[in-house]
C-alpha cells in the first residue's frame, strides 16, 4: 500500500468539503466509533463526506493512491478493526427523508437510519418493509437482503429497492435500476458490499399505518411448553402473521423490567398485518398454552415497529463468533435440542437463542431477479453469546461449540450475510454458487483494481 504524504493529505483537505482526519488526530477515533465498543478503527485516513461530490473525490483519491477503502455509516456493522487505507464516514449524507406520498416510495440518503424513514413514511400512513432494530443504517441493511418482522409478508427488505444512486470505484456517479446498469442494481439488493458507494436508493412503501403485534414473554417454568407449542404453531399460521421465539436470559438489572429481572424467559415476537380481531384469533392457541409474564401483543402503530424485538440501541461489547444459520427443518426433535442446549435449566453463556419464522413472501424474487441469499429456508437459528469480554477467548468458542454439535441436524450450511461479523469470510454459506459467480463478476467490473471492501469472489473468498 502507498504511503500518504503530507501534500497529498493536503491536496485531499481542498478535493473535499467535509472534514478530513489523519491517523493521530484528536477527533478521529469519534469519527469512527463502533457500535460494537470492542472495536477500535485506526485507519490512515478518514474523510466525512458531506456530499456526492465528497465521496466522488474520496473513492477517487484512494484509487489513485491504491488505498483500501471502507464506507462506515452507523458503525452496526464493525467487528473488526479497520487500521488501514480509507475509511468514510456518510453519517452526513442525511437531512430529511423525501417521501413520494403519491408514488408511495422514500428518497433515503447513506447517512440515515431505519428510524428516519419509519417516522418519514408514517406521517403518511406509509411504512418501510425494515428489519428488526431501527437504529441501524438503512441503506447498509438493505445491502444485505435484510429480514425484519414483516417479512413473511412483505419479503425481503432489498425487495422493496427501485434504485440506487452509486459512486463507481472510477468516482462516477451510477443510477442503478431494473433498467440501468441492471447488473450492478441485482447485485447490490442482497450483495452487501464491494461494488461502490451506495449515496442514496428510492424505497417502496407500503400502506400500513397500524399492525397488530408486540411481545409476549413467559415463565421459565413454560418455556419449553411454549416453544414447542410455538414451533408447531407456525407451520399452520397464513403468510400475513411473521413470528420469532428467543429464549433470553435476562441480567437482574434495575433497567430490565421486574416480572424478567434475573430469569430465563421466553421471549415471543408478533407482527399481523390484518385485523387485530383475526389476530387475536390467531395468537389464541399460544396464549392458552400458558399464563404470560407480561403480554403487550396489541393493535400497533406501524411507526413503533422497533418495539417488537426491542433490540439495544447504544453500544455494547460484541462477540465476533455469534452463531447465525438457517435451519433445514425444524421438528419436535429441534425444539428439544434446542431446550436441552440453551434452555433455562441450562448453564450457558448464551444471551439469546431466537428462531425465526421465515418462508412465505421471502421465499419469492423479484422478477427481474436479486442477489438475495437463504431465501429457500423456512428458519433461521441465532445463538448470542453473552457480551462479557471474558468469555470471548475461550468460555464462548467451547459452549457454541457444544450447542451447534448437538443441533447439526437442523443446522444448514446457509448463513444470512447481514448476521455475519465477517462478510468476506461468510460469503461462501451466504450465496450459492451460481450468485456468488454473478457476484464476483460484477465486482470485477465495477471496481477491478479492488479498492473496495467486502468482495466477494467466485470461490467464495472475500475480504473486509
Amino acid at each position: 500500500m502507498a504511503e500518504v504524504s503530507r501534500h497529498q493529505l493536503n491536496l485531499l483537505r481542498t478535493l473535499v468539503s467535509g472534514p478530513v482526519f489523519a491517523r493521530g488526530d484528536d477527533a478521529l477515533a469519534a469519527e469512527v466509533a463502533a457500535y460494537n465498543v470492542l472495536v477500535t478503527h485506526d485507519p490512515d485516513l478518514v474523510v466525512g463526506a458531506e456530499s456526492e461530490a465528497d465521496v466522488a473525490a474520496a473513492v477517487r483519491f484512494a484509487t489513485e493512491h491504491s488505498l483500501p477503502l471502507t464506507v462506515f455509516a452507523t458503525g452496526h456493522g464493525s467487528y473488526v478493526d479497520v487500521t488501514e487505507g480509507l475509511m468514510l464516514t456518510t453519517s452526513r449524507l442525511a437531512g430529511e427523508v423525501a417521501v413520494d406520498v403519491e408514488g408511495r416510495t422514500a428518497t433515503v440518503a447513506a447517512g440515515h437510519r431505519v428510524s428516519d424513514i419509519v417516522a418519514a413514511a408514517a406521517a403518511h400512513g406509509l411504512a418501510p418493509v425494515v428489519g428488526s432494530s431501527t437504529s441501524v443504517g438503512a441503506i447498509g441493511y438493505i445491502l444485505g437482503g435484510g429480514v425484519g418482522p414483516l417479512a413473511r409478508t412483505f419479503g425481503m427488505s432489498s425487495d422493496w429497492v427501485r434504485s440506487f444512486r452509486v459512486v463507481t470505484a472510477e468516482g462516477e456517479l451510477v443510477h442503478a435500476d431494473a433498467t440501468h446498469s441492471p447488473d450492478l442494481f441485482w447485485a447490490l439488493r442482497g450483495g452487501k458490499g464491494g461494488l461502490g458507494v451506495v449515496t442514496a436508493m428510492e424505497l417502496e412503501l407500503v400502506p400500513l399505518e397500524t399492525l397488530y403485534g408486540g411481545s409476549i414473554f413467559f415463565d421459565p417454568e413454560h418455556v419449553g411448553t411454549v416453544f414447542t407449542a410455538w414451533l408447531e404453531w407456525t407451520k399452520t399460521v397464513p403468510e400475513a402473521l411473521t413470528s420469532s421465539a428467543a429464549i433470553v436470559r435476562f441480567p437482574p438489572l434495575e433497567f430490565i423490567p421486574e416480572p424478567l429481572r434475573g430469569k430465563t424467559a421466553l421471549h415471543l415476537r408478533v407482527a399481523y398485518v390484518g385485523e387485530s380481531s383475526e389476530g387475536r384469533r390467531l395468537l389464541a392457541p399460544l396464549r392458552r398454552v400458558a399464563p404470560a409474564l407480561i403480554d403487550a401483543v396489541g393493535d400497533m402503530a406501524a411507526s413503533d415497529i422497533g418495539s417488537i424485538h426491542n433490540d439495544p440501541a447504544d453500544p455494547i461489547p460484541l462477540w465476533d463468533g455469534n452463531v447465525q444459520r438457517l435451519l433445514t427443518h425444524a421438528d419436535a426433535g429441534f425444539a428439544e435440542a434446542i431446550l436441552e442446549t440453551v434452555g433455562p435449566d441450562v448453564d450457558v453463556p448464551v444471551v439469546a437463542a431466537e428462531v425465526r419464522h421465515l418462508g412465505g413472501a421471502t421465499r419469492r424474487d423479484v422478477p427481474e431477479g436479486s442477489a438475495v441469499g437463504g431465501r429457500s429456508a423456512d428458519y433461521s437459528l441465532l445463538l448470542a453469546g453473552l457480551p462479557d469480554p471474558s468469555l470471548f477467548a475461550s468460555a464462548l468458542p467451547q459452549a457454541m461449540e457444544g450447542i451447534t454439535g448437538r443441533l447439526a441436524p437442523w443446522l444448514s450450511e446457509t448463513t444470512l450475510i447481514n448476521f455475519q461479523a465477517k462478510p468476506g469470510e461468510a460469503a461462501v454459506s451466504s450465496w450459492p454458487a451460481d450468485i456468488r459467480a454473478r457476484l464476483a463478476e460484477v465486482g470485477e467490473a465495477y471496481d477491478p483494481r479492488g479498492i473496495f471492501s467486502g468482495h466477494v469472489a467466485a470461490d467464495g473468498s472475500g475480504k473486509m
